[in-house]
């Protein structure tokens, strides 16, 4: 059934050592589904017992790993022992490691089937037309109660806008700005600043340091933020800098644009609160459910200061005329039942051991690297000594299958090597795998 034969005496350790060349070289991908442990067992003429203990010892080394539904499969990391440098064939997405990349696997699908179900079985015929610009009104009265208990947002539905994720968001600001100067974060979001530009703004580097985002030059129409946990280095930006960020917003005529990327999950530190929560007038909040769910709900939301609502709502209509109304109302169900905070504790609590996981192995193969930015949020940053290349290091790493980030690609001004790390779409065999290889490509 692979391949493969045992003979003669020690069975057991044949087994690992065929199972583990298979995979080095290519032969069996990521991904793949091993045969049960009781076919493998009639296949090979073993006992069951020796095939099950061969299967968790893989596990546990990183090779393997167990999905509900799936059964035993190769491994998303893992990858060729570092001397044979064998690209691995048919590699599925996500790449292990690759940032802002939630576990899909968690995704609650029985919640979210229930809140469907509840949804299209209540929703009123006339509810079924389109839902106007800013988005379905009973999605917005409980996503404005549930900003308002979990993010101390002054929220009001009134001025709350349901997208289709954050990158709707941005593009519906960008129509109504008096300006085309934007500061943005360094380092910060390569994909952010991508996104600015191809809806006519220009980016302006602006620094990041222990504190956060330092306060922006004049002149610029707004400044796009992530102070809950800062990407790429994860740092929060302080109260005193949150004060100078809403005073310079009042004196320059300027919008906060706050990304309130990673901002549910948290792990070593208690809740912090928006920056639109102490300065609603002139901070936009946006959000998604993308990291906290799954990318593939598509649901957002843009929480405006009152001056931009006319000009939003005639850039809303133009956009798309509200977006998908069953599903907004699904998960306004989701929200009520309890459903989806239930969800984000089971998650919190899976990303942790990942996150304890990914300091632990980069404490053990990576000893002169430091490890930051993971008290909260879905990725890490691991600063390498400053003779290392992060981008060649990440150049060979994806070679083998692995999605890091180099961190000087995330600058403008100079700085310290590094690789930017997520760690929520792997497990924790997977991570320590990873890392193995990345320390094996720095020596």
């Amino acid at each position: 059934m692979l391949g493969f034969a045992l003979h003669g005496p020690r069975r057991g350790d044949q087994l690992l050592r065929e199972l583990r060349a298979a995979i080095g070289d290519g032969r069996l991908a990521p991904g793949t589904r091993l045969p049960s442990s009781r076919e493998l067992a009639a296949d090979l003429n073993v006992s069951r017992g020796l095939v099950v203990a061969a299967y968790e010892q893989l596990t546990a080394e990183g090779w393997l790993t167990t999905r509900r539904g799936a059964g035993t499969v190769v491994a998303l990391a893992a990858l060729p022992h570092p001397t044979h440098h064998r690209v691995p064939g048919g590699a599925p997405h996500p790449l292990p490691l690759r940032p802002g990349v939630p576990d899909l696997a968690l995704f609650p699908r029985a919640a979210w089937r229930r809140a469907y179900h509840h949804a299209l079985s209540t929703v009123p015929d006339a509810d079924l037309d389109y839902p106007g610009p800013l988005g379905a009104p009973r999605l917005r009265q409980v996503l404005a109660a549930h900003l308002g208990r979990v993010r101390s947002a002054r929220a009001d539905p009134a001025n709350l806008f349901v997208t289709t994720a954050t990158a709707q968001a941005l593009t519906l600001l960008a129509r109504v700005l008096p300006g085309r100067l934007v500061g943005v974060e360094d380092p910060g979001s390569a994909g952010l600043a991508e996104h600015l530009v191809s809806n006519g703004l220009t980016p302006v580097p602006v620094p990041v340091d222990c504190d956060g985002i330092t306060v922006p030059p004049p002149g610029l129409a707004a400044v796009l933020v992530t102070p809950a946990h800062q990407y790429p280095e994860g740092v929060v930006l302080s109260p005193a800098r949150r004060a100078a960020l809403a005073a310079w917003a009042r004196a320059e005529g300027a919008l906060i644009i706050e990304d309130d990327y990673d901002a549910e999950f948290r792990y070593d530190r208690d809740p912090i609160g928006c920056v639109q929560g102490v300065a609603p007038d002139v901070t936009a909040l946006v959000g998604s459910v993308s990291k906290a769910l799954a990318p593939a709900v598509r649901i957002g939301w843009l929480l405006a200061p009152p001056y931009l609502a006319d000009n939003l709502v005639a850039a809303r209509l133009a956009a798309d005329r509200g977006g998908p109304a069953l599903e907004q109302l699904a998960f306004a169900a989701l929200l009520e039942s309890g459903g989806y905070d239930r969800h984000l504790r089971r998650a919190a609590r899976s990303y942790r051991t990942r996150r304890d996981a990914l300091v632990a192995a980069v404490g053990e193969h990576l000893p002169g690297a430091r490890v930051g930015g993971v008290a909260a949020g879905l990725h890490a940053v691991i600063t390498l000594p400053s003779e290392v290349d992060d981008v060649a290091l990440c150049a060979r790493a994806l070679a083998l299958g692995l999605g890091s980030v180099p961190l000087s690609t995330l600058r403008h001004a100079p700085g310290p090597p590094g690789l930017v790390i997520g760690f929520a779409a792997t497990s924790p065999g997977e991570l320590t795998a990873a890392i193995r290889t990345l320390a094996s490509l720095v020596k």
